[in-house]
């Protein structure tokens, strides 16, 4: 394993540990780091700590990655895993719905030659979300 998806892999488990410090501690002090789905790009890892990582846990205080799998492809490693969770806080403009939801994602990490995470991109479908919580039929 490089040390560029042992570095992603350990990202994610500080995640699930709710240590984003951790998370972030091979983070370039700029980045670009961007949320396809909600079209928002955070350009620093303490926006992306306070704002982002946060802000997902304000939406589900049990939320989960698990099933990770990880393709080093040079300066990007690209990872597939699944989110899980119940939605016990509001999701934007809507109230928590206490539903149980399952989610796949795919979200790349950039690397420089330092291996300094530069930005990230992630993709998942909201729809599917907005659907498994009934907030969309």
């Amino acid at each position: 394993m490089t040390a560029n998806v042992e570095n992603y892999r350990a990202g994610h488990e500080a995640f699930n540990r709710r240590d984003f410090t951790a998370m972030t501690q091979h983070y370039a002090p700029g980045i670009s780091w961007t949320d396809h789905a909600q079209g928002r790009t955070f350009g620093t890892p303490e926006e992306f700590r306070t704002e982002f990582l946060a802000g997902w846990l304000g939406v589900s205080s049990d939320i989960r990655i698990s099933d990770a799998g990880y393709l080093d492809a040079g300066g990007t490693v690209v990872s597939t895993f699944t989110v899980s969770g119940t939605q016990d806080g509001p999701l934007g403009p809507f109230p928590a719905t206490n539903r149980e939801f399952t989610l796949p994602l795919c979200e790349m990490w950039h690397f420089d030659a330092d291996g300094r995470v530069v930005g990230g991109d992630l993709y998942y479908d909201q729809a599917t979300l907005l659907m498994q919580l009934g907030l969309m039929g």
